[in-house]
């Protein structure tokens, strides 16, 4: 049987017989005279280039020369990391311990070798492996790098293989996944608002309230913290509802709605003195709603109420005190001056007379306050 083959460019052939690879066809036109069907030919596209790893230990171990002529070979220790270029251009980061062949397929190959010994990743490959859709590809074995971008006013805590290394800038950088454990987490240094909502308390009268508190706080020691306490933000949390309970919980209703202060200063003074040493600080706080149940709101209600009316009686009594005693000393001089009579009298004259739309007079003022005082004399 007669056979034609055509291997394109950009292509290789693998003849076999019996499937022991016997040849490497280049591109090129073959025929064969097969007439027992023993022959075969597999066509291996060069674009991808990497060799089949069971091809690439056959050929390893029966065809050296093969390797040799067409293959790039990549043998890396357990403590080496691997770079493989093509035409200068990274194309894939191999892990420590990577056994491969590459068919050579026209392009410039290299590969480049770095010690894992050193967890930071060069700055160029961090500047590659940054942003790969904007470049429009990827690069193969990127997930063995962790690219860390801490943003302005952050901090990153960086940890190898469970141990706390130096805080990161703002910026962003590369770490080595391959022979350690990485890790990284972004820390915001900059004043915090942490809600303290919905705390149901007793106070010693056994009054229900519901007390809602904002507390601005900060890192002042970012390692500090992180070394003492596992999530610092829970800490923070459940002592001010230690310090809210005992500031609520020691004192009657009276004295929390008298002073409403007291309560900010007494959570203040009990956070300053449990966070010394943990690297955090609460610059200020304050609690933003009481809420009494319901019925306690009505009682109160009817208290406000009986207060202001009682203080209304007392300012009504000592207002009409004084205009009584008003009266009786108005009455006692005008007793003893006839003049400060007769002002009085035209006084309410002219009041009268402001009542009064339209007055006839008939013979003069004087007839007017003679009929007056004649009326008076009656």
């Amino acid at each position: 049987m007669r056979k034609n083959i055509i291997i394109q460019k950009g292509q290789i052939g693998l003849l076999t017989k019996k499937g022991d690879y016997q040849k490497v066809l280049e591109a090129g036109e073959y025929r064969f005279f097969d007439w027992t069907n023993q022959l075969a030919v597999t066509v291996v596209n060069l674009s991808d280039n990497r060799v089949e790893p069971a091809l690439a230990e056959h050929l390893r171990s029966y065809q050296p020369e093969w390797v040799e002529r067409y293959c790039t070979a990549v043998d890396l220790s357990e403590q080496e990391i691997g770079l493989r270029y093509e035409n200068d251009i990274l194309q894939e980061i191999l892990p420590p311990g990577t056994r491969r062949l590459y068919w050579l397929n026209g392009n410039q190959q290299r590969i480049e070798r770095i010690e894992a010994n050193n967890v930071e990743v060069p700055s160029e490959i961090v500047a590659t492996l940054h942003q790969p859709k904007l470049r429009n590809r990827t690069i193969k074995g990127g997930e063995g790098v962790l690219l860390v971008q801490v943003p302005a006013w952050h901090v990153g805590i960086l940890k190898i293989d469970g141990a706390t290394q130096a805080l990161l800038s703002p910026g962003i950088s590369g770490y080595w996944r391959f022979n350690h454990a990485v890790e990284a987490e972004l820390v915001d240094t900059r004043l915090q608002v942490l809600e303290v909502s919905g705390q149901e308390i007793l106070t010693r009268d056994k009054v229900n309230l519901r007390l809602n508190l904002a507390a601005n706080w900060r890192y002042s020691d970012v390692l500090q913290s992180f070394a003492l306490v596992a999530k610092p933000l829970e800490h923070i949390y459940r002592e001010l509802q230690f310090a809210l309970r005992e500031a609520v919980g020691t004192r009657t209703l009276d004295e929390l709605l008298e002073n409403k202060q007291i309560i900010d200063d007494i959570v203040s003074e009990q956070m300053s003195r449990k966070l010394v040493g943990y690297g955090i600080e609460v610059v200020s706080l304050g609690v933003k709603d009481i809420v009494l149940p319901g019925d306690m709101k009505t009682i109160l209600s009817r208290v406000v109420e009986a207060e202001k009316l009682a203080q209304a009686n007392v300012i009504r009594r000592r207002e009409e005190t004084s205009a009584t005693r008003s009266l009786l000393n108005t009455a006692k001089v005008m007793e003893n001056n006839p003049v400060a009579l007769r002002l009085k009298e035209l006084e309410t004259l002219e009041r009268v007379a402001e009542r009064i739309d339209k007055i006839s007079v008939f013979g003069g003022l004087d007839q007017v306050l003679n009929g007056l005082i004649q009326i008076k004399g009656m």
